[in-house]
């Protein structure tokens, strides 16, 4: 059984269509929901799945509190879906290249501290781009610049507000991640 341990800050809409994605394949289990906000939404979807989940500050991140937990479950990925903090050395190092997050634009643009969420979309608008998209790559010690691993691109060119870019990019998030920590996971699995 190969698990999957899920990092989210905010609503959850990426974890609950990995979850629900895995709900169908026996061998991967989303095994824990780890998150730094009491009042994230993800926590309600996660309990709706019976997936457990774990509360922890950003002291608790910072001092190892969850390495230990993430050494007791010993995934085999890590997935950042919406997870707003800086993810520990600590993990990155004993989790080469099993550790991924999903970026809402194309990198290497509009990445870096402090660009997610909204503020990209806003920044994408503002510069009148003609398309942008997801990135999902592996997490290193930077913000953003670990190496890629799957990109798609859509037009955005009709769009006249944030918000619906916002509701294209998701769209192309939910229905790309799952299929890319399936294909990750089958990968570790022949390799």
């Amino acid at each position: 059984m190969q698990k999957i341990v899920i990092f989210a800050s905010g609503s959850g809409s990426n974890a609950e269509k990995i979850i629900l994605h895995f709900n169908k394949i026996s061998r991967v289990n989303v095994v824990g929901i780890f998150t730094n906000n009491s009042n994230a939404k993800v926590i309600e979807k996660a309990k709706k799945y019976n997936v457990p989940v774990v509360v922890f500050s950003k002291e608790e991140l910072n001092e190892g509190k969850v390495t230990v937990l993430i050494n007791q479950i010993a995934p085999d990925l890590i997935v950042l879906a919406g997870f707003l903090l800086k993810f520990p050395n600590e993990i990155i190092h004993a989790y080469p290249n099993k550790i991924i997050n999903i970026h809402p634009a194309l990198l290497p643009k509009y990445g870096g501290k402090g660009m997610y969420g909204m503020k990209v979309h806003q920044t994408i608008l503002d510069n009148h781009e003609k398309e942008t998209g997801i990135t999902i790559h592996y997490v290193n010690e930077h913000y953003d610049e670990g190496r890629i691993i799957f990109q798609k691109s859509v037009n955005i060119e009709k769009c006249t507000t944030a918000e619906e870019i916002a509701e294209k990019v998701h769209q192309l998030e939910h229905q790309q991640f799952p299929k890319v920590i399936e294909r990750l996971l089958d990968d570790s699995i022949i390799g």
